[in-house]
Order: structure tokens, then sequence, then C-alpha cells
């Protein structure tokens, strides 16, 4: 059964610590810089471009975020220093993929993150909670096939639940690897990608507006016929960097 998972109860986990180091503004550059990030987390900086993709998403000070399947928390950090000590972001993660150490160590220098440890399809957001929600590189994931046992989860559900979750002009922002024509459960399944135009479709559909790209981490020399975790495309597969918002 899904539940709504409402910020006010997120927010009565968040670590009593001083609130970070803010002016009414903090640049994308102060927030890349290493002081305040995992060594791990740096490291993903050559093939990521952060710089671009968070000036591309304009986090602003205050804003209350969620990032969707946060992973080892790459972005999640990043956008705790832009959002500020008056915003939030709700670091979502799959319990498969918790570390409870590693994300201790983020939270004890960014106190303004909460965890949301649920299943990606499950997590329900509150309406009208969010400014932003931010899906790197798990878009795809909405619509893969189900493994043995399992019904095929409804992709459509969970968008609607973000369309119902963003405030009237917040975004989501979709950084996802691109694939070719084809099925997109098959696609999904068999690559980890997803046509940027299926992926607009489905946004589009559930009541956003599409209200542009960023080029930055486009790749040529991607084919798009192999699995992203193919050793020699690791980390230089096409990706598309989109932006939604709510009417």
């Amino acid at each position: 059964m899904r539940r709504h998972l409402l910020p006010l109860f997120a927010l009565l986990t968040l670590p009593l610590f001083p609130a970070i180091a803010s002016g009414s503004a903090t640049t994308v550059a102060a927030a890349l810089l290493p002081a305040e990030r995992t060594a791990a987390n740096v490291a993903l900086d050559k093939d990521r471009h952060p710089d671009a993709v968070l000036a591309f998403a304009d986090f602003r000070p205050g804003d209350v975020v969620a990032d969707f399947a946060a992973g080892g928390g790459y972005y999640s950090e990043l956008v705790a220093t832009l959002v500020g000590p008056k915003g939030r972001v709700y670091a979502q993660v799959s319990p498969r993929f918790y570390n409870a150490e590693k994300w201790d160590a983020i939270r004890a220098v960014h106190p303004n993150i909460a965890m949301l440890v649920t299943s990606d399809t499950a997590t329900s957001f509150a309406p009208d909670s969010l400014d932003v929600l931010f899906a790197h590189l798990v878009f795809h994931d909405l619509f893969l096939p189900p493994k043995p046992g399992q019904a095929l989860q409804d992709p459509h559900a969970v968008i609607a639940n973000w369309f119902a979750a963003i405030k009237p002009g917040g975004h989501v922002i979709i950084v996802d690897h691109a694939a070719g024509p084809g099925d997109v459960t098959e696609v999904a399944g068999r690559l980890h990608r997803i046509h940027p135009d299926a992926a607009k479709a489905a946004m589009v559909a559930a009541g956003f507006v599409w209200e542009g790209q960023s080029d930055i981490l486009r790749r040529s020399t991607d084919d798009h016929s192999e699995p992203v975790f193919a050793p020699a495309l690791r980390g230089n597969t096409d990706r598309f960097v989109y932006k939604f918002r709510k009417p």
C-alpha cells in the first residue's frame, strides 16, 4: 500500500546540528568545493558536469527539494548547500541502496537533509509540498519490467503523485541515459535507458509543461545500443537534461 510521506514527518528526523552556513544565496561554485562533500562524490564530478546541471536546475535558497532515488547522495549534498538552512532536501533512497554510515556522514555536514527510506514506486509525497523534484539517472527505472512474481509497476501513478506534490510554478528536473526508439519497458529493462521523447511524453501527459533542456551531457560517441553499465561506456553515456514546470 502506498502512503503519503509528509515532509513534516521527515523533518522530525533531522538531527539537531547548527544551521549550515549560507547567506541569501550560495553559488554553484561554492557548493562544489570539496570541504563539505564526501571524497567519493567529488570523484564523480568529471563525468557529471554538476556545475552546468545545477545552474540549469536553478535551485533557490529556501527551496524544498526531493532527490528521488538519491543513491549515495551525490546531488543531495550539493542541493542542500544551495537551498541553505531555510531549505530542505528529502533524500529518497530504496532500502537496498541505503547505507546508513555514508548517509549519517553526509547529514552531519548537511542537517537540512532528511531521509525517506522507501521503495521508489511506493514513495508518495504530500500535495503541494515540494518546490523541485530532482531525478538523476533514474527516470527509466519507473518503466522497468517486473521481476518474476511481481506485477508491472505503474510509472504514470508515480508521475501523477509528482504532479500533485509540486507546488504551482515548481519544477521537475530529469537527467537520464538516452535511448533510441523502441518499447519503453523493453529498452529500460535491457539497456537502462529511455528515449528523451518518451520521457517528455510521460511528463506532459501528467500535466507538466516542458520548459527546456541542457545539452551539456549529450555524447555523440554513444550510439544508444549498449547497456549503460558496459565498462567502456560507463560515465560517458549520452544523457539528456530536461526541465518541466507545473502550471
